[in-house]
């Protein structure tokens, strides 16, 4: 046998000690230590606020001595009135964002994929990421500056047609639309980054083997190109369910205000208004504790459908 003991007198050839693979790589593991206190301290150290949702968080009494409540925010958040609604506005802004924002990054990137001169392709790029770097402050200044009935431009050009003015920022049944347009103007060309990168590493012979085939760029398209990123465009997909009832509190809050807030009101604004404004820090708590669980179950259900119709998934 090979590990059977040599006989007496002579030598035994031991086999060589490899080193472990954290001793053999323990300064790219030592790279790590920066990066793992960064989640230990502002990712999961704060996760132990979650307690706050359970108790009636007094801040004279701190945060060991407030009363425990046990789901008593939580019945009182589902016995509100504003519930349903709350649901309702962030999922349909949600759901409004999915649907127009999400395939628009893919189409953009097929088509600067299809375009051959370089320094074209680059001024594009670059004029459509240049929105991403602007605050939602601005976005929603420009918005006011363009959108105003007291002399903004879309409004002037309306007057000057011969029409009556649109109240764009205080309209019920525009804020929707303009905050669906605002994050695709902000976030297309950001967007694209990751569709770009999977489209620059599809292999050139599948196309060739195409051309060959006499497939035209329509269908080059259809059967080389997609098949290639779907894997990129269902992990993008999941993560962004997983974000669904999370609204962008910057650009919701700039752009709400009395008279659009029936539709325009979502979890975020709202746990800013009771936590924040007027103090009640367990029952904000309760509602963020609320969204993130539906957010979850939401990442996990999209991942448990994608590996079941036979594609991988982030899990």
């Amino acid at each position: 046998m090979a590990n059977s003991p040599a006989p007496w007198g002579q030598k035994s050839k031991q086999r060589p000690i490899k080193k472990s693979s954290v001793s053999k790589d323990r300064w790219l593991y030592f790279m790590l230590i920066p990066g793992i206190i960064f989640f230990i301290i502002y990712k999961y150290g704060p996760m132990w606020g979650i307690s706050l949702a359970f108790k009636n968080y007094r801040p004279f009494l701190g945060f060991f001595g407030s009363e425990w409540v046990g789901f008593e925010n939580f019945d009182r958040f589902f016995h509100d009135r504003a519930f349903f609604q709350l649901f309702a506005n962030t999922l349909t802004l949600s759901l409004l964002n999915l649907i127009f924002n999400f395939p628009v990054p893919i189409i953009f990137a097929l088509l600067l994929n299809e375009v051959r001169n370089k320094y074209f392709k680059r001024i594009i790029q670059t004029v459509t990421y240049l929105p991403h770097f602007m605050s939602w402050v601005v976005v929603a200044g420009l918005s006011y500056v363009m959108f105003t009935t007291d002399g903004g431009i879309i409004n002037e050009a309306v007057k000057a047609l011969g029409f009556e003015p649109i109240n764009f920022l205080s309209s019920e049944k525009l804020f929707r639309p303009m905050i669906v347009g605002q994050a695709m103007w902000r976030e297309t060309g950001w967007g694209t980054i990751v569709y770009l990168a999977a489209l620059s590493g599809i292999d050139v012979e599948q196309y060739e083997a195409a051309t060959i085939d006499g497939a035209n760029r329509f269908q080059q398209l259809w059967h080389v190109t997609l098949p290639s990123i779907k894997v990129v465009i269902i992990t993008m997909f999941i993560l962004r369910l997983g974000n669904i009832m999370d609204s962008s509190f910057d650009q919701i809050y700039n752009m709400i205000n009395e008279l659009n807030r029936n539709v325009g009101e979502v979890f975020d604004t709202y746990v800013y208004r009771f936590g924040i404004n007027m103090g009640q820090l367990s029952y904000s708590t309760a509602v963020g504790v609320f969204k993130s669980v539906i957010g979850l179950i939401l990442v996990l259900g999209a991942d448990r459908l994608a590996k079941k119709a036979g594609e991988e998934g982030i899990l």
